[in-house]
């Protein structure tokens, strides 16, 4: 049975999901009550970059850098496009 947290927990079960899982008492806290606001959508993609078209093609080796893509440095745009998608 779910315990009852108070009123400053809006979803209980969920908080003592994530409890569970190693979540900070506070974290966990704004999770179940963003969760439980219509008003919120917290399981939304967040963000809004630009789609990788829109980059350089050094922008997009940089992300290849950082993501260690095996062969970045023989890439043209598109193969870049292509591999930091898979």
């Amino acid at each position: 049975m779910t315990k009852d947290h108070g009123p400053s927990i809006k979803n209980d079960k969920l908080y003592e999901d994530l409890r569970e899982d190693g979540m900070s008492k506070s974290k966990a806290a704004r999770i179940a009550n963003a969760q439980a606001n219509d008003d919120m959508s917290p399981s939304e993609k967040g963000g809004k970059a630009p789609p990788y078209e829109e980059w350089t093609k050094d922008e997009l080796y940089e992300r290849a850098q950082e993501l260690e893509i095996d062969g970045r440095s023989g890439m043209d745009k598109g193969e870049l496009i292509e591999a930091l998608r898979a």
